[in-house]
């Protein structure tokens, strides 16, 4: 039985294009699309971009102020649950801060940190409070603070600004060796 050379080559060009392309379409058209319409749904979102891989869910997101992080996350949670399907949420969230909100969070950082470490999430508010009536050049700035089981959020705005900062609640831990 002799093959003939350009009936195989055809044949294996269109099972490949086929095979590649119906996964194409299968990603864009029934995981991609429903998320972007869904993430684009919710108020506060400016523009967002969906990268879906096989183990987590990446958002990038351009939010406007005051945005409600965690309420985002919860309806894209629930709302996107046939896409995610198991995959890890992860937020990508671009920053359009200023001068004042960077400050203002470097100054935050060590009391928030330690409240992070302390688990004692209640402190954050407080602290960011604290921060702007010690400063009164952070008179203007807008500090929000939300919990999930998973992040804490901390959204800072003046008004035309803000800057979104997302805690993990379960940090990385090291681990105790046997032989130590």
């Amino acid at each position: 039985m002799k093959l003939r050379l350009v009936p195989v080559l055809i044949t294996s060009l269109l099972s490949a294009t086929l095979l590649f392309g119906g996964f194409f379409l299968y990603h864009q058209f029934a995981l991609q699309e429903p998320l972007q319409k869904i993430v684009s749904g919710f108020e506060g979102v400016n523009d967002s971009h969906i990268s879906i891989n096989r183990d987590e869910v990446t958002l990038k997101l351009d939010l406007q102020p005051g945005t409600n992080l965690r309420d985002l996350v919860t309806y894209v949670s629930k709302e996107g649950k046939s896409v995610i399907d198991g995959r890890k949420l992860k937020l990508d969230v671009e920053q359009n801060s200023s001068e004042l909100l960077d400050d203002y969070w470097d100054k935050a950082m060590f009391s928030v940190a330690e409240a992070m470490e302390s688990r004692k999430y209640t402190i954050i508010p407080t602290e960011l409070d604290r921060l702007k009536v010690q400063n009164p050049e952070y008179k203007d700035v807008i500090a929000s603070t939300e919990i999930d089981d998973n992040n804490v959020y901390v959204s800072l705005s003046n008004g035309k600004e803000s800057k979104f900062i997302i805690l993990p609640r379960k940090p990385a831990t090291l681990g105790v060796w046997n032989n130590a």
